[in-house]
């Protein structure tokens, strides 16, 4: 009997190995690439750092500086300026800087759709506010989030924030009023995922898109009690035994060299002792913020786990940027007078000692094209598809390979048209063969946000901003950035510097203060 089974067996085996996998992004807000236990933190993120036991943690992962732009590109696969949003989302009315995802890009789920996907979101959108140009617009089937920035954790926060709101589908929704936005965000994914089961043999793609931890400082009373006190040794001890542990975890070189303290920043100790305490409870409120957000991926993987489907999902965990140095030293404080820090009556940031504590052990912040504004953590876990179990990946990846990854592993194929139009080729790679222990090839990788400019090819990076002379570093040898090089690769800076102007040709970007001209003469020819 179990002989006459098993060809049988085999072709059920077989079936189910050939299955495409369910996909899920997870997207984080602000968080630094020292944030995560498995990155060198001392944050709780057990789930997360599961996942890392059981996947892969790519030590040069790159976003693009910012949320909007990070966003356009994990959607599409091309740079943020090719997609329209080479800045925020103001309309400059240049085809770089429209401020929404243009009809020249093709979205992940426009793509997934075809290959049989049903395609899920719920958070923060960020790439086209106006109706006409959310989810449901491009691609998604499901979505429940703000199609507009963060900025909101609890309901009563809305007062503040009046620009903000929610959405369920295409319609403008009233957000529960015990909202916590990152459960809420979660209880909504789940709820998609569920529906996706249901339809059996179809899979599906997840894109959780969080606002935590982005200010302002605002979390559960639980989750910040958890942290009293853990912040009190300051941020230069808190930077020093991250990096410690970075290079016990083989993250960073075991001779690296931790970029020296921002010089707006004041040694720990010099602070009076009133101070110290009010500026360790903003990071305790960091700490719960994302502790929250490690619960969230807890509960998305238990969730998988009961549904059946987890063993061939292919999970993705990334940040759109580098952690937040909004508010400067100590941070801003602009919530209701008297407010205390944490509830949903506050408005208030970590400042920008703690952001540096956060980017350990890269200098720069969000906004920066330096390592600090752009390093992300990036997590790839998939049982049935990928072979290695807690292994680093040193090879860079960046955002724009996000969909050509994905695409690769669904067996979706990119459209050349979208609506009549000829599409724009992804410009990203596919990081199957990096999952599997190859490599890929690539000529370079290129950023700008705002005037901050950067070029990688190999280990060799160049980065400015504005018009400020170019700066080399050679990674292999200085992630930290610590020592320039241009003085002594003349050369190699000049040809680094005119690779980036092609492409900055090409893509649409607007040198800074051109922009800001051209923004100054539309609003002053819009005067009556």
């Amino acid at each position: 009997m179990i002989l006459r089974l098993l060809p049988l067996l085999m072709i059920v085996v077989g079936a189910l190995r050939a299955a495409p996998p369910n996909l899920v992004v997870i997207l984080a807000d602000d968080m630094g690439w020292s944030d995560l236990g498995c990155y060198g933190g001392e944050i709780e993120t057990p789930h997360l750092d599961a996942l890392a036991r059981g996947g892969l943690r790519f030590t040069q992962f790159y976003n693009a500086a910012r949320c909007c732009p990070t966003r356009a590109a994990l959607l599409t696969g091309i740079y943020p300026h090719q997609a329209g949003i080479g800045d925020m989302v103001s309309d400059d009315g240049l085809p770089g800087y429209r401020g929404f995802l243009n009809d020249r890009t093709v979205t992940l789920a426009e793509a997934l759709r075809p290959a049989g996907y049903t395609t899920l979101m719920a958070g923060k959108w960020h790439v086209g506010s106006a109706p006409g140009r959310w989810p449901l617009d491009r691609g998604f089937d499901r979505f429940w989030g703000t199609p507009v920035g963060g900025g909101v954790y609890f309901a009563e926060t809305l007062a503040q924030r009046p620009e903000m709101f929610f959405v369920a589908g295409a319609e403008r929704v009233a957000p529960p009023a015990d909202m916590y936005v990152t459960d809420t965000f979660t209880d909504r994914a789940l709820e998609f995922v569920d529906e996706a089961v249901a339809r059996a043999g179809k899979p599906f793609f997840l894109y959780l898109a969080h606002i935590a931890p982005h200010w302002p400082l605002q979390a559960r009373p639980a989750d910040i009690a958890k942290y009293a006190g853990r912040y009190d040794v300051g941020w230069d001890e808190v930077r020093a035994r991250r990096f410690a542990r970075q290079k016990t975890m083989g993250l960073v070189a075991a001779d690296a060299v931790l970029s020296p303290r921002p010089a707006e920043a004041k040694p720990w100790a010099e602070l009076p002792a009133e101070r110290r305490r009010e500026l360790a409870h903003r990071m305790e409120i960091y700490a719960a913020q994302i502790d929250r957000l490690d619960q969230s991926v807890g509960r998305v993987v238990a969730h998988l786990k009961a549904r059946g489907v987890f063993e061939n999902t292919l999970i993705l965990f990334l940040s759109d940027n580098g952690s937040s140095a909004e508010g400067g030293p100590g941070g801003f404080s602009r919530g209701v007078a008297g407010a205390p820090l944490g509830t949903g009556r506050s408005y208030a940031s970590a400042g920008l000692e703690w952001a540096n504590a956060a980017n350990t052990p890269f200098a720069r912040y969000k906004m920066a094209t330096h390592e600090g504004g752009i390093a992300t953590p990036f997590i790839a876990h998939w049982p049935a598809g990928i072979a290695a179990r807690g292994e680093l990946r040193h090879t860079p990846g960046h955002i724009v390979d996000m969909l050509p990854t994905l695409l690769a592993a669904a067996g979706a194929t990119y459209p050349k048209q979208r609506d009549g139009r000829e599409t724009l080729r992804p410009e990203g790679r596919d990081l199957l063969p990096v999952f599997a222990g190859g490599a890929v090839a690539r000529d370079a990788l290129y950023w700008e946000h705002e005037g901050n400019k950067a070029v990688r090819v190999g280990d060799w990076k160049a980065v400015t901003r504005g018009r400020e002379p170019w700066a080399l570093f050679n990674l292999a040898t200085d992630r930290t950035e610590t020592r320039d090089l241009a003085a002594a690769e003349p050369v190699r800076t000049r040809e680094l510097a005119a690779l980036w102007e092609v492409w900055a040709g090409r893509s649409g970007v607007v040198e800074r203060d051109e922009l800001v001209r051209h923004r100054r003469s539309r609003a002053g020819n819009k005067q009556p």
